[in-house]
């Protein structure tokens, strides 16, 4: 984290050198600024010295006392074993990891005092590598009566070493002989009755040992509120730039479809919703302006956000310029182009597709018409990003599941509009719903509409969770639902990432269902196998040429059969929330009663049981997303090392969402009141990050 004003070097700290100061690099420590901003994550009271002889085991404690042996053992393993003594009592202090150096400077009734966390052992109560201390004397005082920091550490930086360093920064700031640039302005923090930036950062270092920890737990100190609300102002600031620096590029100012709309509309056997044709209004509304469109489109699992993404291809197409559809895995991207070139070739627009597999002069020939404008529509996986990827007039892109592309990814794609020196529109989809707090945050930068209504004729789920010694149960109920023309999925999940394992076992779960079904047409499909293959097996599939498709989660998104009614997830307590609800989406797109079973394996963690509860309560994929968040944090719901919400450092979404509203007001107030401070704020929170949230 980089900070505002003179960067003051680390060497100017005593004991550090160049290779110290390369290991404080690992903890994004490059200045005395960024020092002082590395806060600790929890303290310890060692305030008071306790009597060896009143101790506990596995209680953390200061004790004090006089070396009376010391030793080396040879047991199972080498240990330097110390013995202390006080007045009430003694106990050994267990080093397994010492030097020669260290042994030797052990005397024989020497005082030391030493912290750490007692367990009984071989001869009574140790302590195991405690922090010590060789006292001149034994009237030694204790150090001022203030809690102690523990910081975020790395190999090579011991606590110690840390507080040391830090103990130098913090005696020049109190000193003045350092300065921190205070960015908010002083009848804010008057008003807040927040302290100042220098009392803030001293405050959070060392804590009179008085403080209401639970406080700091729960970032409600005002000390805490000072940092946090600068940091939140600071991510707010940043997306607000970005948008006014998107806004200021020129775009194609697009009238509204005429034709290509209505006829697309007139293909259907159903008209769209309501949601449908609201959302549709306002992306219409912003691609006629001349500025690029910036809107994240957020519904359900079913809503229908490709048709009003197909409505906003026809205004692009009908004003002359292309437009690209982008989707996350071949297996979408693939339902994507099967969807929209059904819509548009009838029309006579010309399709094309570039996946990942796309080879030889097949691909040479698509690329010449995507470069000539032949191509009106591109469809695609991230295969669109590649350098030899160039269009002739892009003018809207859609991209759909953004937050699981890469950032860099993403920019690449919106930079290949840049040739008539227009930006293209960009319509953002997802249906993973962002709780409001997240949305916020990771997406302050984009307008937001929200499809909030399903398509008539969708089938309500019941979910129920079973636990695997009941397999059999289940397999007996997919055989009944398949003989009776039902057709069912079983999803199989693991914990391990590797896409090898997991398709292992998808193929070893179906030759076990082949061999309990046989009286059942069994289908496997696997992110391993061959696009042409996978296409087979989805296309057999879905003309009910299979009664059963055994998948990894490779079908999460994207797969739409009317007539499958039945879904088993194994292994669902290995899932998040989100992605559990998208699986689950993949039934219930019939008329038919749907069910989808959760196939735990016992026992269950708390965490476990109160995910598959949250699943079996609800089908409001917002209310899914915010029990996800809940429980798993924003890093994981939203895949956040895309979106820089991994750079919070202080502020915690979940703990301090509420604070959001006040802060989006404060961030508009200082962009007006004191523009010549944003830059300092943003560099001082994010520094180079920034670049992550240019998306």
């Amino acid at each position: 984290m980089s900070n505002t004003g003179i960067k003051t070097d680390l060497t100017r700290l005593k004991g550090v050198g160049p290779k110290l100061a390369e290991q404080l690099g690992k903890l994004d420590i490059h200045s005395l600024e960024d020092l002082l901003f590395h806060l600790p994550f929890r303290y310890e009271d060692r305030s008071r010295v306790v009597p060896i002889g009143s101790l506990q085991p596995m209680q953390p404690a200061v004790i004090q006392g006089e070396v009376t042996r010391v030793d080396v053992l040879f047991g199972k393993r080498r240990s330097l074993v110390v013995r202390l003594q006080d007045h009430s009592g003694s106990l050994n202090l267990r080093f397994y990891h010492f030097s020669a150096a260290q042994k030797n400077g052990f005397r024989i009734g020497q005082p030391i005092r030493c912290y750490g966390e007692t367990r009984r052992g071989a001869s009574g109560l140790e302590l195991y590598h405690p922090e010590y201390k060789q006292l001149s004397s034994a009237d030694e005082p204790l150090p001022p009566a203030c809690l102690t920091p523990v910081y975020p550490a790395t190999e090579g930086i011991s606590q110690p070493r840390l507080r040391l360093l830090m103990d130098q920064a913090l005696d020049w700031l109190q000193s003045g002989e350092m300065q921190l640039n205070d960015l908010l302005p002083a009848d804010w923090c008057q008003q807040w009755q927040l302290p100042t930036l220098a009392e803030a950062i001293l405050y959070l270092h060392r804590p009179p040992t008085e403080v209401q920890l639970s406080d700091i737990l729960l970032g409600r100190h005002p000390a805490q509120q000072r940092l946090i609300l600068e940091e939140l102002m600071a991510h707010q600031l940043s997306m607000h730039r970005l948008r006014t620096q998107t806004r200021a590029h020129q775009a194609p100012a697009m009238v509204t479809s005429q034709q290509l709309k209505p006829a697309l509309l007139n293909q259907l056997p159903f008209s769209p919703t309501g949601a449908q044709q609201r959302v549709s209004g306002e992306i219409c509304a912003d691609m006629q302006q001349p500025q690029p469109m910036l809107r994240l489109v957020q519904g359900d699992v079913g809503s229908g956000k490709t048709l009003v993404a197909a409505m906003a291809i026809c205004q692009a197409l009908e004003n002359g310029y292309q437009a690209a559809m982008m989707a996350p895995t071949e297996i979408l991207a693939e339902q994507h182009r099967d969807n929209l070139s059904g819509w548009f070739e009838p029309m006579g627009i010309r399709c094309a597709w570039l996946g990942g597999k796309s080879r030889g002069k097949a691909r040479e020939a698509t690329l010449e018409h995507i470069r000539n404008g032949d191509a009106q529509l591109v469809i695609g996986t991230h295969a669109l990003f590649q350098d030899a990827v160039g269009f002739h007039n892009l003018g809207l892109i859609v991209v759909d599941e953004q937050h699981r592309f890469g950032v860099h990814q993403r920019l690449a794609l919106k930079e290949k509009g840049g040739s008539l020196g227009l930006s293209p529109h960009q319509l953002i989809m997802t249906a993973t719903p962002i709780p409001r707090t997240l949305a916020m945050s990771a997406y302050a930068d984009l307008d937001t509409s929200v499809i909030d209504e399903l398509p008539p004729g969708r089938s309500p789920i019941t979910t129920v969770a079973i636990a695997d010694n009941r397999r059999e149960e289940v397999i007996e109920r997919v055989s009944n639902a398949c003989q009776q023309g039902a057709q069912a999925y079983w999803v199989c999940t693991l914990i391990e990432e590797s896409e090898t394992l997991q398709c292992q076992a998808a193929e070893d779960t179906a030759a076990d269902l082949t061999e309990q079904l046989p009286h059942l047409r069994i289908g496997l499909v696997h992110g391993r196998m061959k696009p042409a293959e996978k296409a087979d097996i989805m296309a057999a599939f879905k003309q009910h040429q299979l009664d059963l498709l055994v998948a990894t989660t490779v079908i999460e998104v994207g797969v739409d059969v009317p007539n499958a009614s039945l879904m088993i997830i194994e292994n669902p307590e290995r899932l998040g929330l989100a992605q559990l609800h998208q699986l689950r989406g993949r039934v219930g797109r019939g008329a038919a009663k749907s069910h989808c079973v959760l196939l735990y394996k016992n026992p269950l963690s708390q965490n476990g049981k109160q995910r598959i509860q949250v699943m079996r309560e609800s089908q409001d994929g917002f209310y899914i997303a915010e029990q996800d968040l809940m429980l798993r944090g924003p890093g994981e719901l939203l895949g956040t090392r895309q979106t820089g919400l991994q750079l919070l450092r202080i502020a915690d979404l979940e703990r301090d969402g509420d604070l959001l509203p006040q802060v989006k007001d404060m961030a508009t107030a200082f962009w007006q009141q004191h523009p010549e401070k944003v830059d300092s704020l943003i560099q001082r929170w994010l520094g180079d990050a920034e670049q992550f949230a240019q998306v």
